[in-house]
C-alpha cells in the first residue's frame, strides 16, 4: 500500500449516506494538494544518472523541511555532521541542500572538483532584483562572471597586492593612536582603518572616517539590506520566480537597485573625470579597470559594480578578521604572551615593526591562522551549485544541487585539527619552528569561487595585528560580557560591542613619537 493509500485508509466511511461530508471534502482536497506538491517536488528535484544515493539526511517531520535556528545555525549543523557523517543532505521546502563539514571531503569535492561547483544557485531577490545581476558575489557561472573574475585577478595577484603595503602602513598607525585616545571604541577604529584603506585601493580616494563619509555609510546600509534579503523566506519571489515580472512586486528591491547603481556609477565617474582632467591621481582598482577596459571586456556599469563589491566585501570581512584575532589575544593571554615574546626577540621595543619583519614572525602568523580557524568569520560558507553530478566515495550529489562548505564544521575536524575547540597556534608550526605548508584553512572560500581579494586582505590583517600586539597587551574587561562568536557572520553589521583593556607595552610618549614617524614603505 502506498503512503497516499495509507492516508486514505485512515478516513472512516460514512454509510448509508453517499454524500461526501464537508470535512471529508476538506481532507480529500488536502490530500490532492499534497499529491500535487509531491509530483512537483519529484519533477523539479535534482536528478542523478548515477545509482548512488545522496548523502544521509537527518530525519524531519516538517513539511517545510529542516528548520535551523536563527541564532548560530552552524552549531545545529555541526551536531548533524558529527552524527551522520562528513556530508549531509537537508531539505528546504522543495530543495535539497548538501552540506560539507569535514576537511577531506571539502578538498576532494570543493577544491579538486571545483569546476563542477563554480556556479551559484539562483538568487532572485538579492542577485537579480536588488543587485540587478551585476554583483559578482551572486552571479551564476557564465560569461559575465568569468570577465569580472579575470579583471579582479589581474589586479589582485600577490605581486599586485604587495604594492599596497605602503598604503596599509600609512593608515594602520592610526589604530594605535586612536586606541590611546579612546580604547572603548576599538571596533570603530578598526572599521575606519579597513574602510579607509579599501576606499583607497578601490577608488584612489581618501575617506574621512568610517562613520562620517556618506559613501561609506551608504555602502554599509546596502550590506545590511543584502543581509536581510538573504534570510530564508524573506522574499516570496525566491520560491515563486514569476513574481519578479509583476510591476507592483518588489518595489523596495527595484528602488534599492536604482540607489545602488547610482552609488557605484557615481564613484566610477569621479575617477573617470579625474583621469580626463590629467590630474595626478593615485593608482586604484577603478583606474586600472578604466585604463584596461578593452582587454577586460567590461562595460562601465559592470566595472562600477565590480569596484563596489570589492569595496563592500573588503571593508567588512577585513574588519571582522582583525577584530577576531585581537579578541583571541584577549581570550588566551598565555598564547598572546608567546607572540609578544617573539616580537620582543625579533623587533624589540625601540622601533616599530613593518612588513619587512613578516618572514621572521612564524608564531604571529600561526596565531592569526589559529584565530581564524577558532572563530571563522564566515561560519556557514557561501552557496555553490553543481553543474554536473559530483561523485564522492559512495555518494552522488546530482547536478543542480546547492552545496555549502560549512567552515565551522570543517574547523572542528578532529582528524586535521586535534582538540578542535582548544586554541592551539602551535598546530601551525613545524618541527623546525617554521610555518607548516601542509595545513590550511579555507578562510576565503573554495575552488573557483575563492575570494580574489585574499592576498590584499591577508596583508591588511597581518600589519594591523602585528602593530597592535606590539604596542599593547590586550585583556578582557571583566565588567562586560563577551560574545566570542559575534564576528562569525563575516560582517560587522549588528555586531555587539566587544570591549577590551589595552595595557601599553611602550611608554605613551615614545609610542606616539614612533607612530608619528612610522615609515610608509619597507
Amino acid at each position: 500500500m502506498s503512503s497516499l493509500q495509507s492516508f486514505f485508509a485512515l478516513i472512516p466511511l460514512q454509510q448509508p449516506d453517499l454524500r461526501i461530508p464537508v470535512n471529508t471534502q476538506f481532507v480529500l482536497s488536502a490530500a490532492a494538494c499534497l499529491a500535487a506538491v509531491g509530483v512537483i517536488f519529484w519533477a523539479y528535484r535534482p536528478k542523478s544518472e548515477s545509482a548512488l544515493p545522496l548523502p544521509p539526511s537527518p530525519p524531519t517531520w516538517r513539511l517545510q523541511g529542516h528548520v535551523l535556528p536563527h541564532s548560530k545555525p552552524f552549531l545545529a549543523i555541526a551536531e548533524w555532521i558529527d552524527e551522520y557523517g562528513p556530508l549531509i543532505t537537508i531539505r528546504s521546502k522543495f530543495e535539497r541542500i548538501v552540506i560539507i563539514g569535514r576537511y577531506k571531503a571539502a578538498v576532494e569535492i570543493m577544491e579538486n572538483q571545483g569546476k563542477l561547483l563554480a556556479d551559484r544557485p539562483r538568487m532572485i531577490a538579492v542577485g537579480e532584483m536588488f543587485a540587478g545581476g551585476m554583483s559578482i558575489a551572486f552571479l551564476p557561472f557564465g560569461d559575465r562572471f568569468r570577465r569580472m573574475r579575470r579583471a579582479l585577478h589581474s589586479h589582485l595577484q600577490p605581486k599586485a597586492a604587495e604594492a599596497y603595503q605602503p598604503l596599509f602602513m600609512s593608515h594602520v598607525k592610526n589604530i594605535v593612536l586612536d586606541v590611546l585616545d579612546n580604547p572603548q571604541k576599538f571596533q570603530h577604529h578598526v572599521l575606519t582603518y579597513a574602510a579607509t584603506t579599501i576606499t583607497k585601493v578601490a577608488y584612489g580616494k581618501n575617506t574621512p572616517t568610517y562613520a562620517t563619509d556618506p559613501k561609506v555609510v551608504e555602502v554599509q546600509q546596502t550590506i545590511r539590506m543584502a543581509a536581510a534579503i538573504l534570510r530564508p523566506g524573506a522574499y516570496l519571489v525566491d520560491s515563486i520566480p514569476w513574481l519578479k515580472y509583476l510591476p507592483w512586486y518588489g518595489r523596495d528591491l527595484k528602488l534599492a537597485f536604482g540607489r545602488l547603481k547610482k552609488l557605484h556609477t557615481g564613484q566610477l565617474e569621479c575617477v573617470k573625470e579625474q583621469m580626463q582632467s590629467n590630474e595626478d591621481i593615485s593608482p586604484s582598482f577603478t583606474k586600472h579597470m578604466l585604463e584596461n577596459s578593452q582587454s577586460h571586456g567590461l562595460t562601465e556599469t559592470e566595472m562600477a559594480f565590480l569596484a563596489g563589491a570589492f569595496f563592500a566585501a573588503g571593508s567588512d570581512t577585513t574588519s571582522a578578521s582583525i577584530c577576531t584575532v585581537l579578541m583571541a589575544a584577549a581570550c588566551f593571554p598565555e598564547e598572546q604572551a608567546k607572540v609578544q615574546a617573539e616580537l620582543d626577540a625579533v623587533i624589540g621595543r625601540r622601533r616599530a615593526p613593518t612588513f619587512a619583519d613578516q618572514g621572521s614572525l612564524p608564531r604571529l602568523q600561526a596565531f592569526i591562522s589559529e584565530a581564524l580557524r577558532w572563530r571563522p568569520v564566515s561560519s556557514g560558507g557561501m552557496a555553490h551549485r553543481t553543474t554536473k553530478d559530483v561523485i564522492w566515495e559512495n555518494y552522488c550529489i546530482p547536478a543542480g544541487t546547492t552545496v555549502f562548505g560549512n567552515h565551522w564544521s570543517i574547523s572542528r575536524d578532529r582528524d586535521v585539527y586535534p582538540e578542535p575547540d582548544a586554541f592551539k597556534p602551535q598546530r601551525w608550526i613545524d618541527e623546525q619552528g617554521g610555518l607548516r605548508d601542509d595545513l590550511k584553512f579555507f578562510i576565503y572560500g573554495f575552488g573557483r569561487r575563492v575570494c580574489p581579494g585574499q592576498y590584499v586582505a591577508n596583508r591588511s590583517v597581518f600589519i594591523a595585528v602585528l602593530l597592535v600586539l606590539w604596542a599593547y597587551k590586550l585583556t578582557l574587561d571583566p565588567t562586560k560580557p563577551l560574545e566570542d562568536m559575534g564576528f562569525m557572520a563575516g560582517s560587522m553589521v549588528n555586531v555587539p560591542p566587544c570591549t577590551f583593556e589595552f595595557e601599553k607595552r611602550i611608554p605613551e610618549t615614545e609610542l606616539r613619537s614612533m607612530m608619528q614617524h612610522y615609515p610608509e614603505a619597507v
